[in-house]
């Protein structure tokens, strides 16, 4: 495809966007393959994880217990029990709503409106989270650098 089309856009350099344009913004966030709008569905850990892990948000798994922070289910303590990539919502056990005919279905939810308060067990992403606190525990080189001078 041609410079600048959307298959041009690389998700793998660490940039989340390349253009300032909302118009390309959206078009790149609603066109992206399915292992890509993986990296859209990351929540805010809380502060016990956060200390714990030393960094902010991760990805999240079906399993995981999370508290909704937004919209009706505003306080809602519950486990996810489905991650919905293609559309980049979560379904909440404790979410849901009745229909008509007096069916419960389970409201999606955006996982930006969700705070992980506990991490689901999983071998693979373990690996993930040694990982990455491992990045965050060694100092930055400024740091080292005015321990030697001092």
């Amino acid at each position: 495809m041609a410079k600048g089309g959307r298959d041009s856009f690389d998700y793998s350099v660490g940039a989340i966007m390349v253009s300032k344009q909302p118009q390309k913004q959206r078009l790149r966030t609603y066109t992206a393959s399915l292992h890509k709008r993986h990296r859209f569905l990351s929540a805010p850990l809380s502060k016990e994880l956060r200390q714990k892990y030393g960094f902010r948000s991760l990805p999240v798994r079906k399993g995981d217990k999370v508290r909704v922070l937004r919209g009706d289910f505003k306080r809602l303590e519950g486990e996810i029990i489905e991650v919905d990539t293609k559309r980049c919502v979560i379904k909440v056990a404790g979410a849901s709503t009745k229909k008509a005919d007096g069916s419960e279905v389970p409201r999606p939810i955006h996982p930006a409106n969700v705070m992980i308060i506990k991490l689901a067990p999983d071998k693979r992403r373990d690996r993930v989270v040694e990982r990455r606190s491992k990045i965050k525990a060694t100092p930055e080189p400024q740091k080292l650098m005015d321990q030697k001078e001092g």
